[in-house]
């Protein structure tokens, strides 16, 4: 009876193990995809508490070129590029940005020496609610001695962003390059940007 008994209760336990199993293959197939080019692609726009597809956060913002597409965020390119001549302040309840005056590029391209400058994106950014924006320099800044410095973006928030761009070796950048990379993440949030910067630069 007893050797009866635990029969069936293993029994019972593979069967559940079993079936956790197969549900947890179903919902990796479910979650899985093949794309355009014939090569997988996880779909992480319906998992709470990830970061966006790039697909995602194209449709997000629109107007923009296939290019600028990535597995994981979208490309943004260069609108415009300035050097500050004025000195600026930030108060406990107020700032001022210093004047700036506006780097000409040369047949469509800047050529640019050692220092900081400030850029403008070409493309138009939204951040939809229940979200957050974080924008990374691309990798080609990176290897050829720049660093792009940026802020969060918060929910919300519409506008053609700036950011600063350091330069610690002279470099040539030509106008509507693709210089940096916009993610978004799921985010919970009070409200949303009312920020001086809102709709800046459109």
């Amino acid at each position: 009876m007893a050797r009866r008994y635990k029969s069936r209760v293993f029994r019972r336990i593979f069967h559940i193990k079993t079936r956790a199993v197969r549900h947890s293959e179903a919902s990796q197939r479910d979650r899985t995809a093949v794309g355009q080019t014939g090569r997988p692609f996880h779909d992480t726009r319906t998992e709470p508490g990830m970061f966006k597809s790039g697909r995602f956060v194209a449709d997000a913002l629109g107007d923009l070129r296939e290019p600028q597409v990535q597995p994981n965020g979208v490309d943004l390119t260069l609108g415009a590029i300035y050097e500050q001549v004025e000195p600026g302040r930030i108060e406990r309840d107020g700032k001022t940005v210093g004047d700036r005056r506006e780097v000409e590029p040369s047949d469509g391209v800047y050529q640019l020496d050692r220092g900081g400058y400030i850029v403008e994106y070409a493309d138009r950014v939204v951040i939809p609610d229940g979200h957050i924006g974080f924008l990374l320099p691309r990798s080609s800044l990176l290897r050829n001695s720049c660093m792009l410095d940026t802020a969060v973006w918060d929910a919300g928030y519409e506008g053609r962003g700036e950011g600063l761009l350091e330069v610690h070796h002279p470099i040539e950048l030509e106008q509507g390059a693709r210089i940096a990379q916009l993610v978004l993440a799921d985010a919970a949030h009070e409200g949303t940007y009312e920020g001086s910067y809102q709709g800046e630069n459109l």
